[in-house]
């Protein structure tokens, strides 16, 4: 007999209680289990749709608890920490990726027995490379649209998000487009408001994008932000594809999960997604999610292109974090279908940070976004960008490791 298909997904878990104790009380409540045993909770359904624990590392205990706990199970501690696989039948869910996240990331943060819990990866059976489409354009199509090869996109962002003008916004896009930069998004507090109409301002920033194509032979690519509800969004979709657009951006926490997947069914475009309100997910080392596994969820929906802050950035995030995340991006995650998206390096970039972030990534397939680093440079934005391309020139020549 087949054994069935399963998915499986990696926490670090903090408890007073027996650590197993807790995987497997985890385990019950997003599963077949209930806090008491009730009638048709037989063995039979538990062999079927039970949840597993896999395997248990058990790490250094901590002095004191994580997390604030209202009604603590020991008050007393100690509380031990260890990193935790689950796994659960495909066949509980399907391949869902709303129901995916609920049976993941759902009723876990609550329980009692946790003073913290972190979903730190998942492992998806290739089902779901069947059932979701992915993205559609990812690294190879990002690059044939704006005929940049060897080399990261060069990029800013049109600040500031709210008082420009479309017709503002057009001439600072004119500025940009003969500096010769490669890409441009909208900033993500830039949507439809009555200052600048989404439909306004793509048609006065395309009737610049397309004019300096017919000139220089070179389309720029422009992430228009798009974020709204459903129906909303494959209007402007198509607003921007009619217009000879070239690429839509979504904040995707503010969109949600079935808004993105369709989205991603809809788009003849790469959508650049923007990941603002991460913090809130993810910047309690004992809290929330690691961007490994959530990226996974986005990309599966169709991001083409993925935020992971930068090098040396304005926030709080450290430049290991911003790397290990830029590399999951890069990660395949089905053999059958990669799935791989841009990472968008961004968050106070200047020409210092394109050495240690190609000797960190060891890649350049990715859009480096710097906003006053170029149109704050005192020379223009003209030497702005052509520093920012030295400086990755320069990076990718070197051959001896970088030492800082």
């Amino acid at each position: 007999m087949t054994a069935p298909v399963r998915i499986e997904a990696d926490y670090l878990i903090e408890t007073p209680c027996n650590p197993r104790a807790t995987a497997e009380a985890i385990a019950g409540e997003q599963s077949s289990g209930t806090f008491v045993a009730v009638p048709g909770e037989t063995p039979e359904l538990k062999e079927r749709a039970a949840a597993r624990v896999e395997r248990i590392e058990l790490l250094d205990p901590l002095p004191a608890p994580s997390l604030p706990v209202a009604r603590p199970v020991d008050p007393g501690g100690p509380w031990r920490r260890a990193r935790v696989t689950l796994s659960w039948p495909l066949d509980n869910i399907g391949p869902s990726l709303p129901n995916l996240v609920t049976t993941v990331a759902g009723n876990l943060w609550e329980l009692r027995q946790l003073t913290g819990l972190r979903l730190l990866d998942l492992r998806l059976p290739g089902e779901f490379a069947s059932a979701y489409a992915g993205p559609k354009f990812g690294v190879a199509g990002t690059r044939e649209l704006t005929g940049v090869y060897g080399r990261p996109l060069i990029g800013t962002i049109i600040k500031p998000s709210v008082g420009l003008s479309a017709a503002v916004t057009a001439s600072l896009v004119a500025t940009l487009c003969d500096a010769g930069i490669d890409f441009i998004k909208d900033d993500e507090l830039q949507s439809d408001g009555p200052s600048c109409p989404f439909n306004e301002r793509v048609r006065a920033v395309m009737r610049v994008v397309n004019d300096h194509a017919e000139r220089a032979g070179k389309k720029v690519m422009l992430a228009f932000n798009l974020t709204g509800e459903i129906d909303q969004m494959r209007r402007r979709h198509d607003f921007v594809l009619t217009h000879g657009g070239s690429c839509v951006m979504a904040s995707i926490n503010s969109v949600g999960l079935a808004g993105m997947i369709e989205l991603g069914r809809h788009t003849q475009l790469p959508i650049h997604a923007h990941r603002n309100g991460w913090g809130a997910l993810n910047r309690h080392p004992a809290l929330g999610w690691e961007f490994a596994a959530w990226q996974k969820i986005w990309r599966l929906a169709g991001a083409d292109h993925m935020h992971v802050n930068g090098i040396g950035n304005k926030f709080s995030e450290s430049d290991d974090s911003v790397i290990a995340s830029a590399k999951a991006t890069l990660t395949p995650l089905f053999e059958q279908r990669p799935c791989v998206a841009m990472p968008v390096f961004s968050s106070g970039q200047t020409a210092a940070q394109a050495l240690p972030t190609y000797h960190a990534l060891g890649s350049t397939d990715l859009i480096f976004a710097a906003g006053g680093g170029i149109l704050a440079h005192p020379d223009g934005p003209g030497a702005g960008v052509a520093e920012l391309r030295a400086a990755w020139d320069d990076a990718v020549s070197r051959k001896a490791p970088y030492s800082p």
